[in-house]
C-alpha cells in the first residue's frame, strides 16, 4: 500500500510539472516560479500534503542541483575557469560587499545579534546558481558574451562557500579556534585538490570517460559526478561545487555527447529540485515577516544588478549585455536556504528561518523576471529619458532623422557576420543609437 501511495503521488507531481512547463512555454515564461508554487500546494500547510513521496524528492532535488551544476560546467574548460577567475576576482569582492552588507545591517537593526548578523549576510550574498543555470538555459543565453561574467561571478560565490559554510557552523556551534581552523584548512585543501585536478589532468579524465556507447557514457559520468559531489560534501565543500567542476574537466567530444545525454534528466530533476524547496515552506510562516522579507529583497536586487552591470562593463560588455548580466543573478536559492537552515537547527534566532525562506521565496520567483525584463525595461528608459540633442537654430525633422536611422541600422546589420555572437549586433546597435541620438 505504502508502494501504491509513493507512486500515485509522485506520479501526479511528475504530470503536474509537465502540465506547468508547457502552460509556461505557452506564455514564453520561465517555469521555475510555477514549480515552487507547486510545491507549496503539495508541501506542510498546504492543500495537498504528502507523505510517502517526501524522502524520494528530497533525493530527487539534491540530484537536480548536482546536474545543474554539471551541465553548468560542462559549458567551459577548466582554462575558462582560471582565466575568468583571475579576471574576475575585483567583481567578486563588489559582489561581497554590495549584497553581504544588508543583510547583515538589516539583522543588526532587528537586534538579532553578531552571529545572526554573519548568517543573513550570506543568505542575502549568494546567488542561486541552480535557478540561474536553468533561466539562462530557458533563455538561451549560455552563448552570450555576458554569461562569462555572471558565471564567473556564481563560480566565486560557490567557492567562497567552501570558507564560509565552516565557518558559520564552527560560529553556530561556539567551537574554539582550534576546532574551527582545522574544519576550514580541510574545507580549502579539498576545494583546492579538485580544481587542481581538474585543471591539470581533465584531458586524461574525459579520455577514461569517453565511450562510443551511450548507455556507458550516461552511466560513467553520473556515477562520477555522484561520487565528487558526495566527497566533497563528505569534507565540507559544497556538492555543487564538486559537480561544477567535475563539468570543468569534462572537455571536448565528451562534454557535448554528455550534454545532449543528461538534458532531459537534468530538466527532470531541476524541476523536483525546486517543488522540494516549496514543500518544506509552510505558508502560514510567512505572512508575519513579508514586509521585512519584501524590503530586504528590494534592495538586494537592485544591488545584485549594480554588481552585474559593474563586472560586465569592467569586461567591456555592451550597455545590453550589462543590464542582462545584472538582471541574471537576482535569484537567491539553495545556498541561502543551506545556510538558513544552519541557523535554525542551532535556534539562535526564531524569526531567522521564516524570513530567509521568505526572501528566498520572492527572489526565486522575481528572479527569472529580472533576467528577462530588466534589459528591455532599462533601454525603453532610458531611450525615453535622453532626448535627441537638436542643433541651435535648426528645425528639427523627424522623418528624415528616422529614415537616417533605419539606414545606419541596416548598415551595421550587413555588416555583422554569422560568426558573430550575439552581442556583437547588441554593440554595434548601441552605437547607431547613440549616433542616432
Amino acid at each position: 500500500m505504502h508502494s501504491a501511495v509513493f507512486l500515485i503521488e509522485f506520479g501526479a507531481i511528475t504530470l503536474a510539472l509537465g502540465l506547468l512547463g508547457r502552460l509556461a512555454g505557452r506564455l514564453r515564461f520561465s517555469p521555475i516560479p510555477l514549480y515552487l508554487l507547486a510545491g507549496l500546494a503539495f508541501g506542510e500547510g498546504g492543500l495537498l500534503p504528502l507523505g510517502a513521496s517526501e524522502e524520494f524528492v528530497a533525493i530527487g532535488s539534491e540530484i537536480g542541483v548536482i546536474l545543474l551544476l554539471l551541465m553548468l560546467g560542462l559549458e567551459y574548460t577548466a582554462s575558462d575557469l582560471v582565466t575568468n577567475l583571475k579576471t574576475q576576482y575585483p567583481a567578486g569582492l563588489v559582489d561581497m560587499t554590495f549584497n553581504a552588507l544588508p543583510g547583515a545591517i538589516a539583522a543588526l537593526l532587528m537586534g538579532w545579534g553578531p552571529v545572526a548578523a554573519v548568517v543573513l549576510a550570506g543568505v542575502t550574498w549568494i546567488s542561486s546558481s541552480g535557478v540561474i543555470a536553468k533561466v539562462l538555459g530557458d533563455l538561451g543565453r549560455l552563448g552570450n558574451r555576458e554569461t562569462p561574467v555572471i558565471l564567473s561571478i556564481l563560480v566565486l560565490e560557490d567557492l567562497a562557500m567552501a570558507v564560509y559554510l565552516p565557518i558559520i557552523t564552527a560560529l553556530l556551534a561556539g567551537v574554539g579556534w582550534a576546532a574551527g581552523g582545522l574544519t576550514l584548512a580541510i574545507a580549502l585543501g579539498a576545494a583546492g585538490l579538485v580544481l587542481f585536478i581538474a585543471v591539470r589532468f581533465g584531458r586524461h579524465i574525459s579520455k577514461f570517460v569517453s565511450s562510443d556507447d551511450p548507455e556507458k557514457l550516461l552511466l560513467v559520468v553520473l556515477g562520477l559526478t555522484i561520487l565528487v559531489a558526495g566527497l566533497a560534501q563528505q569534507l565540507q565543500v559544497s556538492a555543487a561545487v564538486g559537480a561544477f567542476l567535475v563539468g570543468i574537466a569534462l572537455s571536448g567530444e565528451v562534454a557535448e555527447n554528455t550534454h545532449t545525454l543528461l538534458s532531459p534528466l537534468r530538466d527532470l530533476f531541476a524541476a523536483v529540485f525546486f517543488v522540494f524547496f516549496g514543500l518544506h515552506t509552510d505558508p502560514a510562516s510567512i505572512p508575519p515577516v513579508l514586509l521585512p522579507a519584501l524590503l530586504l529583497a528590494v534592495v538586494t536586487a537592485c544591488t545584485k544588478i549594480a554588481t552585474g552591470y559593474w563586472a560586465a562593463r569592467r569586461a567591456g560588455i555592451s550597455v545590453k549585455g550589462r543590464w542582462r548580466a545584472g538582471g541574471a543573478l537576482v535569484a537567491r536559492g539553495e545556498f541561502s536556504i543551506v545556510i538558513a537552515g544552519l541557523a535554525v537547527t542551532s535556534g539562535i534566532e526564531p524569526r531567522l528561518g521564516p524570513l530567509a525562506t521568505a526572501y528566498v521565496l520572492i527572489l526565486v520567483i522575481v528572479g527569472p523576471l529580472t533576467a528577462r525584463f530588466v534589459q528591455p525595461l532599462a533601454q525603453r528608459l532610458f531611450r525615453q529619458g535622453t532626448p535627441a540633442p537638436v542643433a541651435a537654430g535648426a528645425v528639427p525633422e523627424p522623418r528624415a532623422a528616422e529614415q537616417s536611422a533605419q539606414k545606419a541600422t541596416q548598415e551595421v546589420t550587413q555588416q555583422v557576420t554569422p560568426d558573430e555572437k550575439p552581442d556583437a549586433v547588441d554593440e554595434k546597435s548601441d552605437a547607431v543609437d547613440e549616433h542616432s541620438r
